[in-house]
């Protein structure tokens, strides 16, 4: 029998190669785990100098960087003023949030004053008087579900110039008729609440009207200026038949919208309010009556000044 054929090496398929390439960016390890180890040195060396700071300044010193970064005197408030709660739902020494005007906004910090001996003096009196003002305020309020409401359109806020308290308008609540000086009965049961605060507390009271910046329709007699003056002299003559004394009033103000209550949007109806500021203590008048003379000694000569009566 004869032996096979060996056949062909055309007859034979070529064997596949499959190569694999593989491209490792940075090393073998990747470059992942020098970011991981420069953060972990940076975060060593600024451990290492707050202990070196930390043995290397005083007790007092210390006290003085944690006193730096601890907020105490600045706080802000998640409401603006008079949003929440009984009379605004702040406390009498909150920063509020109105315009930046001398005498008219709490802004401007208030500090106790003391003597070499460390004892308060005007400034905590102040505080306590405030606190006491609003305390009879808050009573006075919730004699009647209807004061009660009204609370929302009151604020309370203490000045260097004395203690100030806001009456503001909103969707529900308005202090006058439509651009009259006419009150409503609820500003004038509102009004009677106050004033019956007002009458046992010392000091002068000024009246400030403001108003939004509507522009009025006429043929210019009565503006702005006119009506936020002509509102708060109706303020007036309502706390007096209220029971104020006419001598308890310094003076009343009106500067139309010069003063807006919400600065982004002047025709916002809050802006249209009245504020009352109890001054911290009574006026000494200008003008001075002619002093008694001593005994024993001449009555003044009859052309001299004497004192003006209103």
């Amino acid at each position: 029998m004869a032996p096979p054929k060996k056949g062909n090496k055309q007859d034979i398929p070529a064997p596949i190669i499959v190569k694999k390439v593989t491209i490792v960016a940075a090393g073998h390890h990747g470059g992942a785990w020098k970011v991981a180890y420069a953060d972990f040195v940076t975060a060593m060396m600024a451990f290492f100098l707050l202990m070196w700071l930390l043995g290397a300044t005083t007790e007092k010193q210390r006290k003085g960087i944690a006193d730096y970064f601890t907020p105490t005197m600045l706080k802000i408030r998640q409401g603006g003023a008079g949003s929440n709660g009984l009379l605004g739902g702040s406390s009498m020494v909150d920063a509020d949030k109105m315009p930046h005007r001398a005498g008219q906004t709490g802004k401007r910090p208030m500090t106790i004053p003391r003597d070499a001996t460390g004892g308060m003096k005007e400034g905590a009196n102040q505080i306590k008087k405030a606190s006491q003002v609003q305390a009879r305020l808050q009573q006075q309020m919730s004699a009647s579900e209807k004061l009660k409401k009204l609370s929302r359109v009151l604020k309370v806020t203490v000045t260097p110039d004395g203690i100030r308290i806001d009456l503001m308008d909103d969707a529900d609540f308005s202090m006058f008729q439509l651009g009259t000086t006419v009150l409503t009965p609820d500003a004038v049961e509102l009004l009677a609440a106050i004033s019956h605060v007002l009458k046992t507390e010392e000091g002068d009271l000024t009246i400030r009207g403001h108003t939004d910046a509507l522009q009025w329709r006429s043929n210019g007699l009565i503006n702005n200026w006119s009506l936020s003056a002509g509102r708060a002299e109706s303020t007036r003559q309502q706390m007096m038949r209220d029971g104020l004394s006419e001598d308890r009033f310094r003076r009343i103000e009106g500067v139309a919208d010069r003063e807006p209550l919400i600065a982004d949007n002047p025709q916002d109806s809050r802006n249209r309010r009245m504020s009352l500021l109890l001054a911290n203590s009574v006026s000494t008048p200008v003008e001075q009556g002619p002093e008694k003379p001593a005994e024993g000694k001449a009555a003044p000569a009859a052309h001299e000044a004497k004192p003006a009566h209103h």
